[in-house]
């Protein structure tokens, strides 16, 4: 290990490429450090409410408007797209639905805490989630607020451009998930995003901390004034480079530039990072044991054709999620969070492009 010019040893920075998955669910890095792969104390452990399973989210439930054009339109630019697409979708229902789709054990699976309005809309997506095998009982519906829709452009490249209108997501507050905290408390992975009020998103946190619930935060949307001091204080953040660009300053096209990025986090109370980064895989991020080296572990990604990227970070959080509910080691869960969201990209859509478990493993079978 060399260290940097003028630094001291609490600044080494190391990069370890091929994990050694150890017994007990941890991983080996170089010099057999170990790294966490769930980082709370006993997850699972059945709590007073109950015996933990499966996953719950708390987020969004949007209706996606899609139309794909062959080029997004510059500002005063009208272009010509194809037939409007309804979707059912929002990052939430998006991670639910993958979670639900990608959970084997006969177990309780996936569940999701979160408020459509009384409309056509919000039927559609509880219809479509519960086909997915989600849990919708603690969704609320509200009267005289439309469901949360997103308008979407996708391009001939498969990238998007999202404006999202709340709508009920809104609304959804730490009252509501303090009358659900039963579903929080039975599960053993909790994850967020930022589609909905981020006091309602730390309330969750916070609930989940108190039963021993893996915590997993999404940022996305990216705030551009950076989050809330409460949100850092999560297990696992999984931004995306541009998400982690908003949020820091820093570019990451890289590892290393993932590694500096993630340390912004780190030192701001995040236990682990997770950086996606496409194609090229994702990078965990974490301190060592001792709190100080910074370890950077590349796990590959997968070489698809991109059709449409829109749920493919949902897919792969609620992957994610799945994987360590299950109580796979972190570098085999974040390798299989890859695939679902390499599969998600080859299909247009939402919610409906993501990925089944069969499909899952048969497309690493195939690539292994």
């Amino acid at each position: 290990m060399a260290k940097r010019a003028g630094k001291s040893a609490a600044a080494v920075k190391r990069v370890v490429r091929a994990p050694e998955v150890a017994a007990g669910g941890m991983v080996k890095g170089e010099g057999g450090k170990k790294l966490e792969a769930l980082p709370t104390d006993a997850p699972g452990k059945a709590s007073a409410a109950g015996p933990k399973s499966g996953v719950v989210v708390v987020g969004s439930l949007n209706m996606d408007l899609v139309v794909r054009t062959e080029t997004m339109p510059r500002p005063g630019e009208t272009v010509m797209g194809q037939d409007l697409l309804e979707n059912p979708g929002g990052k939430g229902a998006n991670q639910a639905a993958a979670a639900g789709r990608l959970w084997t054990k006969r177990s309780p699976g996936a569940k999701i805490i979160g408020r459509i309005g009384e409309d056509l809309f919000g039927d559609n997506m509880l219809l479509t989630l519960n086909k997915a095998k989600v849990d919708v009982t603690s969704v609320l519906k509200t009267r005289g607020v439309p469901s949360g829709t997103a308008m979407i452009l996708v391009d001939r490249h498969g990238e998007n451009a999202i404006v999202v209108a709340s709508g009920a997501n809104r609304l959804l507050s730490a009252t509501d998930l303090l009358a659900e905290r039963k579903t929080i408390e039975t599960s053993v992975v909790l994850t967020a995003q930022l589609e909905i009020p981020h006091d309602t998103v730390a309330c969750a946190f916070a609930l989940a901390r108190r039963s021993n619930v893996l915590t997993i935060l999404d940022p996305a949307p990216a705030p551009s004034e950076g989050l809330p001091e409460s949100l850092y204080h999560v297990d696992i953040l999984t931004p995306n480079q541009t998400e982690a660009q908003i949020l820091t300053g820093m570019p990451v096209r890289n590892l290393e530039e993932a590694r500096r990025a993630a340390e912004r986090f780190l030192v701001r109370g995040t236990r682990i990072v997770v950086m996606k980064m496409g194609s090229q895989g994702a990078a965990i991020v974490q301190k060592d044991e001792r709190g100080l080296e910074t370890i950077v572990q590349h796990v590959t990604g997968y070489r698809v054709q991109v059709v449409d990227t829109t749920a493919a970070g949902d897919a792969f959080t609620g992957a994610l999620a799945v994987a360590l509910a299950e109580g796979m080691p972190l570098a085999a869960a974040v390798k299989f969070a890859n695939a679902a969201g390499a599969l998600t990209c080859m299909k247009s859509g939402a919610m409906g492009a993501i990925p089944t478990r069969a499909e899952v493993d048969a497309f690493m079978a195939e690539r292994a």
